[in-house]
């Protein structure tokens, strides 16, 4: 069934389909919103959220294909006769408040698996709504942006390095601690705002790793990116060294370390202290 769908094709409709249904909302971010309750991933639901997510669905049920969705707005909802051929995966805002504040770094983040665990994706897109680049993968196939394979760079020292570190948390007590060596080390330290953006940027060399060892991200944010990064050559684990095989679910946190290359990865494997060891 899977081999007979054109997901990438889909995926692709998907995203233009997003950018076509929130434009007009994109003027109106400015003024007070209405109050749409809190998303199953536990954060306010925007009108310019519901948009984007009503968009993937509404392409994907065009093609009169049964699927389970597992959104950061709506949770887990079934579509068609047969929900479980097909688990699409979304994060239909990622940045949303970049987007609300006009800070131009934004994403739709999409992937499709077999079944609702990480290890079981096949086919990504994250798609950068205000830069007009799109990143793609499917599984055994490499990963592109805008069509044109990427590789991750092969930079491997720190003092080089552009290293992006997710600090958004009321844990940063308990966090700081373990990053302290990594950050003393490194020149370059970004945080741009969306995740699933940030692993892409390692994924195609403009960046060479991405850390986030909060355990506050949903696995709805990095679902399609972990593919592409998988894809392109680059790695990510967990923030202990081991694989990422996790549930697809809204609720369902993850914590990891994305590198573009075993020795740049090693060497900030090594300067991550476990939690354990900062207390």
């Amino acid at each position: 069934m899977t081999q007979q769908i054109n997901w990438l094709s889909i995926l692709v409709q998907c995203k233009k389909s997003i950018q076509e249904q929130i434009r007009p909302l994109l003027k109106t971010l400015s003024q007070p919103q209405p109050n749409l309750g809190i998303g199953a991933g536990g954060d306010p639901i925007k009108q310019v959220d519901l948009a984007a997510e009503n968009a993937i669905i509404n392409i994907i049920k065009k093609h009169k294909i049964s699927f389970t969705l597992i959104s950061e707005e709506s949770g887990i909802k079934e579509y068609g006769e047969t929900p479980h051929e097909h688990f699409v995966t979304a994060d239909p805002i990622d940045g949303t408040t970049n987007l609300i504040r006009g800070i131009p770094f934004y994403a739709t983040s999409i992937a499709v698996s077999t079944k609702p665990t990480l290890n079981a994706i096949h086919t990504a897109l994250v798609a950068d709504l205000t830069h007009g680049v799109t990143y793609t993968a499917q599984k055994g196939e490499g990963a592109c942006r805008n069509n044109q394979k990427i590789t991750p760079s092969k930079t491997t020292s720190l003092k080089e390095a552009v290293i992006g570190i997710d600090l958004n948390t009321y844990k940063i007590p308990q966090i700081a601690p373990q990053l302290t060596g990594l950050i003393q080390e490194t020149k370059h330290i970004r945080h741009l705002g969306a995740n699933a953006l940030e692993l892409c940027y390692v994924a195609d060399g403009t960046t060479d790793a991405f850390i986030d060892i909060r355990g506050k991200l949903r696995t709805t944010d990095m679902a399609a990116a972990w593919l592409i990064v998988n894809e392109a050559g680059a790695k990510i684990t967990t923030p202990e060294g081991k694989p990422l095989n996790i549930k697809l679910d809204p609720k369902q946190k993850v914590a990891f370390i994305a590198a573009a290359n075993k020795k740049i990865y090693k060497t900030i494997l090594n300067l991550i202290k476990p939690e354990k060891e900062t207390k």
